[in-house]
């Protein structure tokens, strides 16, 4: 069992690596049985899902447009990520 121990810092780069498809079968495994003893880093990777999710909403409407986000965007981009926060 000692193989699929692993520490917060390696749990969040799996859960970044899982988000982009990255992660291993072995890597998620990992990730699983590291969350059913840490709770901060299951809502870290709750976190991230929503963030992504979030960000794709968005980008699919600007990603033609290759221009900075505009204050106006920022704002937009913060208040979803409040409203999903809650």
């Amino acid at each position: 069992m000692g193989k699929f121990k692993i520490t917060c810092d390696e749990a969040t780069t799996i859960c970044d690596k899982n988000q982009y498809g990255e992660a291993s079968f072995r890597d998620k495994l990992k990730l699983m049985i590291h969350f059913y003893g840490c709770k901060i880093c299951k809502c870290y990777s709750q976190q991230n899902v929503k963030m992504t999710k979030i960000y794709n909403n968005y980008s699919k409407h600007k990603c033609d447009q290759h221009t900075c986000l505009t204050k106006e965007d920022k704002v937009k981009i913060e208040n979803a990520v409040k409203e999903k926060m809650e």
